[in-house]
């Protein structure tokens, strides 16, 4: 580890807030108000991949928000043979990503490593998320004291993995690459997407999927304090 780490920056989806988790609590709370009759299970079965994939695609500027917003709704609605309008799959789009953040469920360890961390080192987040519905997720976690500085793909204008993001928040931050680490769960957008912008970085790795012995990683967010 480079002993002159400085910044620490922390994706927020999938790495300190629980998406999962909260995504699954906003669909019952859509759901129920709409009076749908779904099995909750079997729709997110087909929805958690589905979003992944999809965001994936926003990623990479294949697919606009709206696309993304829609798009991952109606396939799973399409999968699970349940018939929803197109009226009815946009209502339930707005109505989710109002709903999502007003949940606060983090991963376990978050507040403690949180605790841990904040006494030696500046922290920031940088998120592919929309600015508004992170900023809320933060608020409603009681975690947006712990960061200096907040930067999202709709400030820097591109997303991760493109390196200008990382440079839009080093600069945000009033830091340099070779005095900061980024700690994310996704290999490709936070852990690649910082090594190629010359950051350190760590692989949230929450369940254990292989990746190659040159990656660090954590299962649990308490183990950074072996690199921190």
């Amino acid at each position: 580890m480079n002993n002159n780490i400085t910044d620490v920056f922390f994706d927020l989806d999938h790495t300190l807030w629980d998406f999962e988790k909260n995504s699954a609590l906003a669909f019952e709370t859509v759901f129920k108000m709409q009076k749908l009759e779904l099995d909750m299970s079997k729709f997110l079965h087909f929805y958690v991949p589905i979003n992944r994939e999809y965001w994936e695609r926003y990623r990479k500027d294949e697919i606009s928000q709206k696309e993304l917003r829609y798009g991952r709704l109606k396939d799973t609605f399409d999968l699970v043979e349940y018939a929803v309008s197109d009226d009815l799959v946009e209502l339930l789009s707005v109505e989710y990503i109002h709903f999502l953040p007003k949940f606060n469920h983090l991963f376990e360890g978050t507040i403690e490593i949180l605790d841990y961390l904040k006494p030696n080192y500046n922290l920031h987040i940088i998120t592919n998320g929309f600015a508004e519905i992170q900023e809320n997720k933060l608020n409603n976690s009681y975690i947006t004291h712990y960061f200096k500085s907040i930067t999202n793909s709709e400030m820097a204008g591109v997303k991760k993995p493109n390196s200008l993001i990382f440079d839009y928040a080093l600069n945000l931050a009033k830091t340099t690459k070779e005095n900061s680490i980024m700690i994310g769960d996704c290999i490709e957008a936070d852990v690649q997407g910082a090594l190629d912008a010359g950051l350190d970085a760590i692989l949230f790795n929450e369940n254990n999927t292989f990746v190659k012995e040159n990656i660090k990683q954590v299962n649990h967010l308490l183990e950074l304090k072996k690199y921190l």
